[in-house]
């Protein structure tokens, strides 16, 4: 793993992927960014728990599954008119109305209201037709990100608590991946940072060790069964 201002990177198969996003997880984990309950995860619980589902799995592909999973994070955002439940065409309505009052409004000579009610019919306006460009925009986005962007920019994820990205770095028989994962956090970073540096010294294998088939072994080659060793269940993960 190099380690450097911009994050944690590895270079490597898909293993090494999936590998280092877990040993993050785990280090965000014992950080203690999932528990609600904590000043810590009160801030990022939720943060973590998009993290946790855009991350490489082992059963995935890339350009698949993590491509799928970075259309939708890469979804544009809801804008004022929809977070207020609005439509463009209650927008440009209301828009007509607050236009109506700026109008009594300098009838009555009262120059004050009536610029007052002129700006809010503007922003009406304009509150719609960004309502309107960000559903345009969601209609076409899924098909745009996967099929164009994907083939131009690496696969990211980004939100309050981590920014990632992997790229592919080979093809045929050489395919390879470069993962790169930031904390955005600082002091969270050097958190993390310690927990992965104390993974490599303590951990020797990260998956769950699995058993073998002498028997089968036996059988077929006429040897004795290596030695059972003698802690068979080193893990830090599953």
């Amino acid at each position: 793993m190099e380690e450097s201002i911009s994050g944690f990177k590895v270079r490597g198969d898909w293993s090494d992927v999936v590998e280092h996003g877990e040993r993050i997880t785990h280090a965000l984990r014992d950080a203690g960014v999932h528990d609600p309950d904590s000043d810590t995860g009160a801030r990022f619980a939720r943060a973590f728990e998009e993290w946790e589902e855009w991350r490489p799995k082992a059963h995935e592909t890339l350009e698949s599954d993590v491509s799928e999973k970075t259309a939708e994070q890469a979804h544009v955002e809801e804008g004022k008119g929809e977070k207020a439940g609005k439509g463009p065409d209650e927008d440009i309505k209301t828009a007509g109305e607050k236009l109506s009052e700026s109008y009594e409004a300098l009838e009555d000579d009262d120059a004050g209201n009536a610029v007052d009610t002129w700006k809010e019919s503007v922003d009406y306006v304009a509150r719609a037709a960004d309502t309107a460009g960000r559903k345009a925009l969601r209609r076409v986005e899924d098909t745009v990100y996967q099929r164009v962007m994907t083939q131009l920019a690496p696969y990211y994820f980004d939100n309050e608590l981590v920014s990632a990205n992997i790229q592919q770095s080979g093809r045929g028989n050489g395919e390879g991946f470069v993962f790169e994962v930031n904390v955005n956090d600082d002091r969270l970073k050097g958190d993390v940072s310690d927990r992965l540096a104390a993974y490599e010294d303590e951990v020797d294998r990260w998956h769950v060790e699995t058993e073998k088939d002498t028997e089968t072994v036996e059988a077929i080659e006429g040897v004795e069964a290596p030695p059972e060793p003698e802690d068979n269940s080193r893990s830090t993960t599953n």
